[in-house]
C-alpha cells in the first residue's frame, strides 16, 4: 500500500514546490504570496459554496483524466483529450438537436452515448495511425486538438448557431431544460452517478482485468509483453479508444450539465489539465480522484485571486504551468544517468 502511495506523494511534493515557486515569483512581481495562498484556500475549500464550486470543476476533470490514465498506462501518449472533449460535446449537441421533442429518458442517454462515440472516433484515427504506420501520436493528437477547435467554431457559427445570439461569441442553441442533467452549478445526482460509474469501471478495468495487467506491462516493457504473445498495438489502440470515449463523455456531461450549450473555445485548458492530473496521480485511478479535487479547487479559486490577492485569474494558468514543469522534469536526473551509461 505504501509503495503505491509513494509516487503520488512524490508528485504532490513537486506540486508543493511549484506553488512555492509561484509564490516567490508573485512576491517579486509585487503581489503577496500569503494572500495568494489565502485566496486559493478560501476559493477552494473553506466554505460550503467554495467546496461545491471545486467539485463542479473536479467532476469533468476526473472523467477525462481517468480515461487518459488508461492510454498512458499502455505506453501510448494520447494528448488529444481536449479535442476529444470538444467532439464529444458536439456529438451530444447534434443528438439533442435531432431528437428534440422526444422524451428525456430517451434523449439524455442517447446524447451521452453520442458524446462517447464522438470522443472515441476522434481518438481512433491517431491511434490507428500509430499502430499502422508508427506515426508519432503526440503530434497527431495535438494537431487533432486544433482541428476539433475549428470544428467547434464551424458548428456554433453554422449548423447549430443560435440565431438570437449577439454575434460577439458564437454559440449553439441552448439545451432545453427538459434534457439538462444539472443546473449551472454542475453538481447533481445524475452527474455524480456518472462520475462514480466512471471511477468504478476504470478502476476495475485497470486493476482487475487481463487488459489492465497487460496494458501496465506494455507501458513499462513492451518487449516483454510481445514475448508473452500479446500485441502491444492492439493494447495501445484499445487504450486510445477508452480515453477518447471518456473524454467525449465529459464533453457531453458539460453540454447537458453546467454549460447548457456549445460555445466556441469553451474550457480551452480542460484536456491539458486532465493530462496533468493523470501524471500527478501517477497513473492511478484512485490518485486521479484526489488530484482532480485539488485542481478543481484551483479552478474555483481563480475567481478569488483578483478579489483577495489582486492577481489576475490567469495566475492559475501560471500555477498549472509550473506544476506541469516540475512533474515533467522530475525524470531528468534519470535521463542524464542513462546518457552517461550510454556514452
Amino acid at each position: 500500500m505504501i509503495a503505491r502511495l509513494l509516487p503520488v506523494l512524490r508528485a504532490l511534493a513537486f506540486v508543493l514546490l511549484a506553488l512555492l515557486l509561484c509564490g516567490a515569483i508573485f512576491e517579486l512581481a509585487g503581489y503577496s504570496s500569503l494572500l495568494m495562498f489565502q485566496s486559493i484556500a478560501e476559493g477552494a475549500f473553506e466554505s460550503p459554496e467554495a467546496a461545491m464550486n471545486s467539485l463542479r470543476w473536479a467532476l469533468p476533470l476526473f472523467v477525462t483524466a481517468a480515461g487518459v490514465v488508461v492510454s498512458f498506462r499502455c505506453g501510448f501518449f494520447n494528448v488529444g483529450a481536449q479535442g476529444q472533449f470538444y467532439i464529444g460535446a458536439i456529438g451530444a449537441a447534434f443528438a439533442v438537436e435531432w431528437l428534440n421533442g422526444a422524451p428525456a429518458l430517451l434523449v439524455v442517454p442517447l446524447a451521452l452515448l453520442a458524446g462517447i462515440a464522438g470522443g472515441l472516433i476522434w481518438a481512433a484515427w491517431p491511434g490507428w495511425l500509430r499502430v499502422r504506420s508508427g506515426t508519432d501520436e503526440v503530434i497527431t493528437t495535438l494537431m487533432a486538438n486544433f482541428i476539433a477547435n475549428l470544428v467547434l467554431i464551424y458548428v456554433t457559427s453554422g449548423p447549430l448557431k443560435d440565431p438570437s445570439g449577439t454575434g460577439q461569441v458564437t454559440a449553439s442553441r441552448p439545451v432545453a431544460a427538459l434534457y439538462r442533467i444539472s443546473d449551472s452549478g454542475g453538481v447533481s445526482p445524475v452527474i455524480l452517478g456518472l462520475v462514480l460509474m466512471t471511477g468504478v469501471l476504470l478502476w476495475l478495468l485497470v486493476n482487475r482485468t487481463a487488459f489492465g495487467v497487460l496494458a501496465g506491462l506494455a507501458g513499462r516493457n513492451p518487449v516483454m509483453v510481445a514475448w508473452q504473445g500479446a500485441q502491444t498495438g492492439r493494447l495501445g489502440l484499445a487504450g486510445f479508444l477508452v480515453s477518447g470515449g471518456f473524454a467525449g463523455l465529459a464533453g457531453a456531461m458539460e453540454l447537458l450539465g453546467p454549460n447548457g450549450r456549445l460555445v466556441s473555445g469553451f474550457l480551452p485548458a480542460h484536456g491539458f489539465t486532465a493530462i496533468l492530473i493523470a501524471l500527478v496521480a501517477g497513473l492511478s485511478i484512485g490518485g486521479v480522484a484526489v488530484v482532480a479535487l485539488f485542481f478543481g479547487g484551483l479552478a474555483a479559486a481563480s475567481l478569488y485571486l483578483p478579489v483577495i490577492a489582486g492577481l489576475p485569474a490567469a495566475a492559475i494558468d501560471i500555477i498549472n504551468a509550473a506544476i506541469a514543469l516540475f512533474i515533467t522534469a522530475r525524470a531528468w536526473p534519470r535521463g542524464r544517468w542513462f546518457l552517461r551509461r550510454a556514452t
